[in-house]
């Protein structure tokens, strides 16, 4: 299996310096900064990469499951959420809303949202991820 890379660089202080985050495919680069990730400037932040990891993974594992459930899903669309809070002083990821959306013809709701859990479980980054909770709101389109 191929192994996947990220760089970032981080020149400065904290709260005066900027830095640049990669990916090794070169599918995405972009800026951040202690502005960007704690308060609303511009730029890309740790939470936000996590979050597509996140929502990425969790929708390609939720339409697999489907299929080997015997579903074809036309479409599996999902956001993630990240809270980053001051907990005891140290800032601290301290949940994941994951809410998917799918259209799968003759899926029920319940058929539908007992296979996105079990997606969310399951799903690389999720495990990866399984220090915070990671809370699932899963519906059919």
């Amino acid at each position: 299996m191929p192994v996947r890379t990220a760089e970032a660089t981080w020149e400065g202080t904290l709260t005066e310096g900027a830095g640049t985050v990669a990916l090794g495919s070169g599918a995405f680069e972009g800026s951040y900064s202690f502005g960007s990730r704690f308060e609303d400037a511009t730029g890309t932040n740790s939470e936000e990469l996590i979050g597509a990891g996140e929502a990425g993974c969790f929708a390609m594992a939720t339409a697999l499951d489907l299929e080997e459930e015997g579903f074809e899903p036309q479409r599996v669309h999902a956001t993630a959420d990240v809270h980053i809070e001051e907990v005891d002083g140290d800032f601290t990821i301290t949940q994941i809303e994951l809410t998917a959306e799918g259209d799968v013809p003759d899926a029920t709701e319940e058929e539908f949202v007992a296979v996105a859990e079990n997606a969310k479980q399951n799903c690389p980054v999720s495990k990866a991820l399984s220090g915070p909770d990671i809370d699932l709101t899963a519906t059919l389109a």
